[in-house]
């Protein structure tokens, strides 16, 4: 009743759904030369043969895809994989980083005209979801065109699963139409479960599998001559109100270290403006990456409010916070600057990457503070005790490593899917 209440809303809204896509539009939040794809259309021919499809919403779902992608395309008789996302910055990091044998192209909105254009253009043979994107439309139509659906490196918050059980049959509805779901953890699994899932199975995290960062070597040399020997740490990924905590860390600890430097990456690049116009009115030296200023003496906060670059940063700081932590909001990925030997701090607010953020803790790998308090007491102690923060970085390091077999697990375990499909294809063709 809910499945077909949101059907015929999605179909009646049209007008609704036309204005809030021009509205992104112009905000740019979609891409302009590409916007066809949203509506399904597209001037792309599908390719001959065996086709995957691979969606996910944005960019820490295409990245932990990428292993994967590199794995089906080195397969005997590789089939093509198609991968969708919906963000403008995912597709940037598709085009830059999809090997031979994959292409990118927009995921449809959630409207039964568009999802039909869609999946009469390109027919994959078998699809995998990642992670929770579970459009009502997409999904139905899919598995009312027999397609095989996995929902693998799934997960399912606390939060995401209080919300879910308010629409239980809906979730029911949805979840049953995949043949398996893979999920990160134990806990992801057991929600999977209770909302409805039909096969359900703990896999492990793929994030894990996921190539360190890259970066511009010959930026990291330059921006390591201007600061030189300088104490240095970072506050990656920070939400509103985060910068805030970050430069008054720096206040605390700078009487101790003069020449301290901060590096502030926000999760959206968008608000360096505020953040860089926040800090200077609160009396910090400012330096904007975005605008090509460049690191002087001088300067107490490196604002890095660009896109795609914390790969450099997390080579470049030796103390890492991630952010979106401090603030009650999920956390942010802690694998990331681990892969790259940074000694890691979180906040408590970091449900996302429960389980990681747990075991990194019981490895010695990671710091949780609870307060901007107790984030400049744990800078300080590093700061004093390199020896310190270069031990959390090497037991971080480790527990990466040993985790990132999971990739071969998971390859083992959707193979004889794609073997299926691949049959079924051949035996139709």
């Amino acid at each position: 009743m809910i499945l077909a209440l949101y059907r015929l809303a999605t179909e009646f809204g049209a007008p609704l759904i036309s204005i809030y896509l021009k509205r992104r539009l112009k905000r740019g939040k979609e891409d302009a030369p590409r916007f066809n794809e949203r509506l399904g259309k597209t001037e792309r021919p599908r390719p001959d043969g065996h086709l995957v499809w691979m969606h996910g919403a944005s960019v820490g779902e295409s990245l932990s895809m990428l292993p994967v992608i590199k794995e089906i395309v080195a397969r005997a008789n590789a089939p093509t994989v198609l991968v969708t996302t919906g963000t403008v910055t995912s597709a940037r990091l598709m085009a830059e980083r999809l090997p031979e044998g994959a292409i990118h192209q927009y995921v449809p909105v959630d409207r039964l005209p568009y999802v039909a254009k869609f999946l009469d253009h390109w027919r994959p043979d078998v699809a995998f979801w990642w992670e929770s994107e579970l459009w009502p439309n997409l999904i139905t139509e899919t598995h009312q065109r027999g397609i095989p659906m996995l929902l693998v490196n799934a997960r399912m918050s606390p939060p995401s699963f209080k919300r879910w059980t308010r629409w239980i049959s809906l979730a029911r509805s949805l979840l049953r139409k995949f043949d398996v779901v893979l999920a990160q953890t134990e806990p992801d699994a057991d929600r999977f479960r209770a909302l409805g899932a039909k096969l359900v199975e703990r896999m492990g995290n793929l994030k894990f599998a996921v190539p360190p960062l890259p970066c511009d070597e010959g930026t990291l040399a330059e921006i390591r001559a201007r600061t030189g020997l300088r104490p240095m740490w970072l506050a990656a990924s920070t939400h509103a109100g985060e910068e805030k905590i970050a430069w008054e860390v720096h206040q605390r600890l700078s009487p101790k270290h003069p020449d301290l430097l901060t590096v502030i990456v926000p999760r959206h690049p968008h608000r360096g403006g505020e953040i860089a116009e926040m800090l200077r009115g609160d009396g910090a030296d400012v330096a904007v990456r975005s605008n090509s200023e460049p690191v002087t003496p001088r300067t107490m906060v490196y604002l890095a409010d660009t896109m795609g670059e914390l790969g450099l940063f997390f080579r470049l700081a030796p103390i890492v916070f991630m952010g979106k932590s401090l603030v009650p909001a999920g956390g942010q990925n802690p694998i990331e600057p681990a892969r790259l030997g940074a000694a890691v701090i979180s906040g408590p607010h970091a449900w996302n990457f429960k389980e990681i953020t747990d075991a990194m803790v019981e490895h010695g790998g990671l710091e949780i503070v609870t307060d901007g308090d107790g984030l400049a007491t744990a800078i300080a102690a590093d700061l004093a005790d390199p020896g310190r923060a270069q031990a959390r970085a090497h037991a971080a390091l480790s527990y990466a490593e040993q985790e990132s077999k999971v990739l071969e697990t998971f390859i083992d375990r959707i193979s004889p899917h794609l073997d299926a499909a691949e049959r079924k294809r051949d035996a139709g063709a």
